[in-house]
């Protein structure tokens, strides 16, 4: 085809420019409803979900999904995402929407590319990202309960060790309060024992050198005979 596709640009207003139609015939139908009639014509049929049999190392990368999920363009090469970039070229992306319909209805048709095929292109996308959406789903489900899993063992394990811990603690001020008791028992019979000294003592020296009770004996002068 020599011309471009924006060549090919018509007028949906059927007022301008025309003789007015006589009462009794029937208007011709806008872009509009010829594009409502298309779309109803190539309504969604229910069928199995597009499989990847690839797998898609960048998931922010559509193109990557479409090709995994084996979505190839049709013959003609007009595709929704070609028929997005026509809507949005500068040549008709400021016209009215029937405008652009019209535009890229007459180009297709130019090309022999059904508006049909351009629809199940559409479809056969959307289907295909519905379907990734659910395996990413479906994977960050099994990620997050794989994950809690580990946490309820690592908590476990977490407890388990602090309860070890603070037995050993326990264990250690046991000791400890045991090594007390048995020393403040010892204490109390040692200062017995030095009261029985220093009674036996005092009966011979005048100043008593023995430390009947104090905590540490202290060097005592030498003792004087009376």
């Amino acid at each position: 085809m020599s011309k471009k596709w924006y060549n090919l640009f018509v007028s949906v207003d059927e007022s301008a420019g025309r003789p007015e139609q006589s009462e009794g015939t029937p208007s011709p139908p806008t872009a509009a409803q010829a594009v409502a009639d298309i779309a109803r014509s190539v309504a969604p049929t229910p069928g199995p979900p597009p499989t990847f049999n690839t797998p898609v190392s960048n998931p922010a990368s559509f193109a990557e999904i479409y090709q995994a999920a084996e979505i190839h363009p049709p013959a003609h090469g007009f595709t929704i995402e070609k028929v997005g970039e026509m809507l949005r070229s500068e040549h008709i992306r400021s016209m009215p929407r029937d405008v652009k319909r019209s535009s890229v209805l007459v180009a297709l048709e130019a090309v022999g590319a059904p508006i049909q095929d351009v629809i199940q292109d559409a479809m056969k996308r959307d289907q295909a990202l519905d379907t990734f959406e659910s395996v990413q789903e479906k994977a960050l489900n099994q990620l997050e309960a794989q994950k809690q899993q580990e946490n309820q063992e690592i908590q476990a394990e977490l407890d388990r060790v602090l309860a070890e811990h603070r037995s050993r603690i326990q264990a250690n001020n046991d000791a400890v309060a045991k090594e007390k008791e048995r020393f403040f028992a010892w204490r109390l019979k040692k200062q017995e024992e030095e009261q029985k000294i220093a009674d036996a003592v005092s009966y011979f020296v005048a100043d008593n050198p023995i430390s009947a009770g104090a905590h540490a004996a202290t060097p005592a002068p030498a003792a004087k005979p009376e």
